[in-house]
């Protein structure tokens, strides 16, 4: 008789294991998404996961931002970035270009990447919300007008909320 209720909490725990209800959400991008010079916890990201949450939505925000990410690195990452059972991408729309211009990559090469990683993204049923934290006023970004101080993570994230429900309830 124990043996089979072991058995059976056994299979429960496995099947929650498995059968993970969360929407996953994955944060794609360069230094504004991995939060550079900003507490883990403070990033957009991270805070967007709160938001969600707050708003009874059962959602992992996954951070995969990367500090100094071209375009074509992007590119590069973008199969083994973002996991399988991803729902959702907020896709950085401005950082990977910053960087691409540092790196002497023309705009159009970085064009040809985005309109890649959304294609594939796409091709994988998952859904592209983007982003745009270049287009924040200057009261949100530290001192070199380029990445986000942590007011500008935390309206960010009230930004795209709106964005991502949507999303999310396509």
């Amino acid at each position: 008789m124990w043996s089979s209720r072991l058995l059976f909490i056994a299979f429960l725990v496995l099947c929650a294991a498995l059968c993970d209800s969360s929407a996953q959400i994955v944060a794609f991008g360069a230094s504004n998404v991995s939060g550079f010079k900003v507490e883990p916890s403070q990033t957009w990201p991270a805070l967007l996961e709160m938001l969600l949450q707050a708003k009874g939505y059962n959602v992992r925000v996954i951070n995969a931002g990367l500090s100094g990410d071209t375009t074509a690195h992007m590119l590069q990452r973008v199969d083994t970035s973002i996991p399988n059972g991803t729902k959702v991408v907020v896709l950085d729309m401005g950082g990977g270009f910053f960087n691409d211009k540092m790196q002497n990559i023309s705009h159009e090469q970085g064009e040809k990447d985005i309109h890649a990683i959304a294609a594939r993204l796409r091709a994988r049923g998952i859904k592209i919300v983007p982003e745009f934290s270049y287009k924040l006023p200057d009261e949100f970004k530290q001192e070199d007008h380029v990445h986000l101080n942590m007011a500008g993570h935390r309206e960010l994230a009230k930004m795209l909320l709106p964005e991502v429900i949507t999303a999310l309830n396509r």
